[in-house]
């Protein structure tokens, strides 16, 4: 039996109790769950909300609520069980502290204020797209904006914002909740995620009739989404109509800022990571020596990569005329886009993030 923790992105064992007790810890989170504690061969969701004090531990003078996701999975060996912690203090819904370049918040911003039109926020599980998300309908939420949401789960509550729990067991669907929206007078629609041809199309033509409609999708980067919702059956001309913007993000480690220390690196390796012949010369990077407050990792905390694609006339023209990722990807950092390995190397060459985690979670 084995009980590991993610930590800033990275899982890392923290103990190892003995068998015995493998049974009597799978029970008793189910039972906090309020999951089958009888069901062993099926896989079982549920939540647990748990209230505490200000040292982190359950008692008296709860002002803190977290709330955990639990999933459960039966394996070979016994029930594999993931709490997914969310904390709504750390929760960020000031954009400026997301980690966004000047230029593309301010592209992100004006998007995001448009009347209507299709933002996406693009990005593998765990990589901040719920963050990000919440934190633009932050920024819209005015008592004269009504402003309805779709999502499974709802992770955080929101106050002023109309949020739908999606239940798949009962036919509340992405889709389904997004067509009944639409007779809610809406001005601001966030759908949790686009995972089908059925609730693409709806997205697509709700941008196109005056509504604001903010998603996410699981692509690689920002170019590679527009024929992903091509090849979920979206036509070419919707997807140019709609589309207003589309970021695609990653988190990586910062560096811990009580060891952080120079580090001595390959110019080599510097150089086909991305950085220039020239600029390899002078350049310092950095890296975590170890501490305790860090726990010997050399990282706390975590910083996030974007890159932001606007939909601009060309571009426009590219996706009407079926063009290929790579032509648009180059036409986009024509009119300015900051690929996903070019703002990873700024954050090297800034001191906050280290070139390996850089080269884990992009590509050049």
């Amino acid at each position: 039996m084995r009980i590991r923790f993610r930590i800033d992105g990275v899982l890392q064992p923290v103990l190892t109790p003995a068998l015995k007790y493998r049974d009597a810890i799978t029970s008793r989170l189910k039972i906090m769950a309020q999951l089958d504690i009888a069901e062993k061969r099926l896989p079982q969701d549920g939540r647990i909300e748990a209230r505490f004090n200000d040292q982190g531990v359950p008692g008296e003078q709860l002002v803190r609520q977290i709330d955990f996701r639990v999933s459960c999975l039966p394996t070979l060996f016994g029930e594999k069980i993931v709490l997914r912690l969310l904390d709504r203090q750390q929760l960020r819904l000031d954009m400026t502290q997301l980690g966004f370049e000047a230029s593309a918040l301010a592209r992100f911003s004006a998007a995001i204020r448009r009347p209507w039109g299709l933002v996406l926020v693009t990005g593998p599980t765990g990589s901040g797209k719920t963050n990000t998300l919440y934190s633009a309908i932050s920024q819209l939420n005015q008592p004269g904006v009504n402003i309805m949401t779709a999502e499974d789960p709802v992770e955080f509550n929101l106050a002023g914002i109309n949020q739908v729990q999606v239940r798949d067991g009962i036919g509340l669907t992405f889709a389904t909740a997004l067509r009944s929206f639409l007779r809610q007078d809406p001005n601001v629609l966030l759908v949790g995620e686009i995972r089908d041809a059925e609730t693409a199309s709806i997205a697509v033509k709700a941008a196109l009739t005056g509504h604001m409609v903010l998603s996410t999708l699981h692509t690689n980067d920002a170019p590679s989404t527009v024929g992903r919702l091509i090849n979920m059956g979206v036509d070419p001309f919707l997807v140019a109509s709609s589309l207003q913007l589309i970021v695609a993000q990653r988190l990586v480690r910062r560096i811990c800022e009580h060891c952080r220390e120079p580090d001595t690196l390959q110019a080599g390796l510097l150089v086909e990571a991305g950085f220039s012949p020239d600029e390899v010369s002078t350049l310092v990077v950095q890296h975590g020596r170890g501490c305790p407050r860090c726990g010997g990792t050399g990282y706390k905390g975590r910083v996030g990569l974007f890159e932001v694609m606007s939909s601009s006339e060309v571009i426009r023209r590219l996706i009407l005329e079926n063009a290929p990722v790579s032509e648009l990807r180059r036409q986009a950092m024509d009119e300015g886009m900051v690929t996903l390995r070019q703002c990873g190397l700024q954050m090297v060459r800034q001191g906050l993030t280290t070139l390996d985690d850089v080269i884990r979670e992009t590509v050049v």
